[in-house]
């Protein structure tokens, strides 16, 4: 993906992220609009019509990018920079809401540099099946 892409992309998820909450504070708002600039994306019509905020982006939707940004396997550095944005745009209001908390938790799974997911649900599974079988052994 080349670099405007790949800017664009990140807006998008930057938009659906603000959305997530169900509303668009001003903070969030005047940070999608520095990046846009920043990034040269002010005129994108299709993101021209998510920064107009006619229509409110779906938290499923704002999910979906974010699997598509990253794909399968993310670079650390792509990763990084989609933690530090959007991070900056979650923070920038200094009000962190629930919505927005788990966005972030499910960015932490996605994380390269952590095990994979496979083998972190494997170690959950791991400890509720030592959990269940102390359970059966005290009843016996």
């Amino acid at each position: 993906m080349n670099a405007h892409n790949k800017n664009k992309q990140l807006l998008k998820i930057l938009i659906g992220a603000a959305w997530i909450d169900g509303i668009i504070q001003v903070e969030e708002r005047e940070y999608l609009k520095r990046m846009a600039e920043r990034h040269g994306l002010s005129e994108e019509s299709d993101l021209k019509d998510l920064l107009s905020e006619l229509k409110p982006v779906q938290p499923n939707q704002c999910y979906q990018w974010l699997e598509e940004y990253l794909g399968d396997n993310p670079s650390t550095n792509d990763y990084q920079e989609l933690l530090e944005t959007l991070s900056a745009l979650i923070y920038s209001d200094g009000d962190v809401q629930m919505q927005e908390a788990q966005l972030l938790t499910k960015l932490q799974l996605l994380d390269p540099a952590q095990d994979s997911p496979k083998s972190a649900l494997d170690k959950i599974l791991k400890t509720i099946q030592k959990l269940y079988k102390k359970a059966v052994d005290q009843k016996i």
